[in-house]
């Protein structure tokens, strides 16, 4: 046997399902005929709008017959005063629906212009919606007729019973004693003027597992919330001074606390206060006396989507941390240029440089004395100098290019043109020299370096897929590589290419004719410290 609770809740169910049956199509009228008025009116077709204001009319009337059957349904169990139920649903409902059903099958009949076809159209809509409440009504009136024997009358019951019973079937009731603590805590700020509502909520809020902090008006409110952080707001609307409306509008204006769920909870119910509060960023409206039920649930919803942004945010956060480790470690590799153009989906980067000017920094008699240091020494040694020579050339805006064994390679001139790459270079040079020196010192070696530069055009451009490098090639290279090898410890070595680009900007020494491998006789300079 069915339970007194499971009984009540068939009836509201079967209550709904008169609801759905009966007043979702006579809505869909009243929509229809606004449509084809407003239509109508666009078109210029004032010779209809007599008829339409009629059946506005007759639709107002339907829909308040409608209220009032659905009503009386749900009041009476579709069991008791049968009789004055079937009346009101043959005459009441069916003169109104008469009035609108023959209107519109006159005007679809009257409408043959070419420029009538939408009207037509809405028309036929209109009819197919008050034919489908017709038949509603039928089945309603053979659904409750008196004069059926008991059982026929029951199974007819039972058949529309059946289909909303189903619904139920897989709508589970809620099970009222059952525990509803959260297995996290969350930090709740309740605002609201009247100090009963307040204590209400804290105590249901606080049971539940929430950490609860509450506000006798709008101005402590803000302030609380400046001096905190909070998973959700409760908020009353009807404050004095500063209204719960304006509180909400702060909250969402401010990029600091805009991320903060707020459920409005006030005795104002009327629509435009619902609509303005949703549009000002609330998350969820709810009326006063509030169903406990009901708003542990909204209440729990809104964390819940709280709980998953957060989450959201700090996959983000991560993603960005992992990016930026991905961009230093880049661009400790690429200049930031080849990387934006790899990024822009630039497959093969190689340019022709027309002049470029590259240096070779050798730690002269370091190859000898690095087989007698432990490997450890080793790596510390020339990780501390070329620590040191990537400072100085970032800081000339000149590009590392590789460091071969303990020689350090560097370029002006790319991969963005300068018109003073020379000049870079060459004020870079003297500054490693030091570096070197001083390192030597602090250390105890006896080490030194040599320094070979020349101007000239170079390739450049990224090499490999996998373990990829920016590198630069061409017979400038090599002449800029013999430089160094031909240069003196202690000495920074150029050529005549290079001279020409300084344009007597820097001290030089001759050093005289020299001959080069695969070059020939070269003139050639040492650069004098100032």
């Amino acid at each position: 046997m069915p339970s007194e609770d499971q009984d009540q809740r068939l009836n509201r169910a079967l209550a709904a399902y008169l609801r759905q049956e009966i007043q979702a199509p006579a809505l869909a009228i009243g929509d229809f005929l606004d449509i084809l008025s407003e239509d109508a009116r666009r078109l210029g077709r004032d010779d209809i709008l007599s008829d339409l204001d009629r059946m506005q009319s007759a639709a107002a009337k339907l829909n308040a017959f409608v209220a009032a059957v659905v009503d009386q349904g749900s009041g009476h169990g579709l069991g008791e005063n049968d009789h004055e139920f079937n009346r009101r649903l043959r005459h009441d409902l069916r003169t109104p629906l008469n009035a609108v059903i023959g209107y519109s099958e006159m005007l679809i009949e009257d409408l043959n212009g070419a420029g009538d076809n939408g009207l037509r159209e809405d028309l036929t809509k209109l009819k197919q919606a008050a034919d489908q409440l017709l038949g509603q009504i039928d089945a309603m009136v053979a659904l409750t007729r008196a004069d059926d024997a008991p059982i026929a009358r029951e199974e007819k019951l039972a058949g529309h019973a059946g289909i909303v019973a189903e619904v139920l079937r897989t709508v589970q009731p809620l099970n009222v004693g059952a525990s509803h603590l959260i297995d996290r805590q969350s930090r709740i700020l309740v605002i609201d003027d009247n100090a009963a509502n307040r204590d209400v909520l804290e105590r249901r809020l606080t049971r539940e597992g929430h950490a609860v902090v509450t506000a006798a008006d709008g101005a402590e409110g803000l302030k609380r919330v400046g001096e905190g952080e909070f998973d959700l707001v409760l908020l009353d609307l009807i404050m004095p001074e500063i209204s719960g409306f304006e509180v909400l509008t702060r909250l969402k204006g401010d990029e600091r606390t805009a991320h903060i769920p707020v459920i409005v909870i006030s005795a104002l119910d009327e629509l435009d206060s619902v609509v303005r509060c949703i549009e000002a960023g609330a998350d969820d409206y709810l009326p006063k006396p509030f169903d406990p039920i009901l708003l542990r649930t909204r209440i729990n919803s809104s964390l819940e989507k709280k709980w998953l942004r957060d989450r959201e945010k700090k996959f983000i956060a991560d993603l960005e941390t992992e990016k930026k480790k991905s961009e230093t470690l880049l661009l400790n590799i690429l200049p930031s240029s080849i990387v934006s153009r790899m990024r822009e989906g630039e497959l093969k980067i190689a340019d022709r440089v027309q002049e470029s000017t590259i240096l070779f920094c050798d730690l002269a008699g370091f190859t000898v004395l690095s087989g007698t240091m432990p490997a450890e020494s080793v790596l510390d040694f020339l990780g501390r100098i070329f620590t040191v020579f990537d400072a100085l050339s970032a800081e000339a805006g000149v590009e590392k290019i590789k460091t071969i064994g303990d020689a350090y390679m560097a370029a002006a001139g790319i991969p963005e043109p300068q018109p003073d790459h020379a000049e870079r270079i060459v004020a870079l040079a003297p500054r490693m020299m030091r570096a070197v020196q001083d390192v030597a010192r602090e250390t105890g070696l006896a080490l030194n370096a040599r320094i070979g530069i020349h101007t000239g055009p170079i390739v450049a451009g990224v090499i490999g897929t996998h373990k990829f490098a920016y590198d630069v090639w061409g017979d400038s290279v090599n002449t800029a590589s013999r430089m160094e090898s031909h240069s003196l410890t202690g000495r920074i070595h150029l050529t005549d290419a290079t001279r020409r680009a300084l344009n007597g900007r820097f001290p030089l020494e001759p050093r005289g004719i020299i001959e080069v491998k695969g070059k020939g006789p070269m003139e050639t300079y040492f650069l004098l410290e100032e």
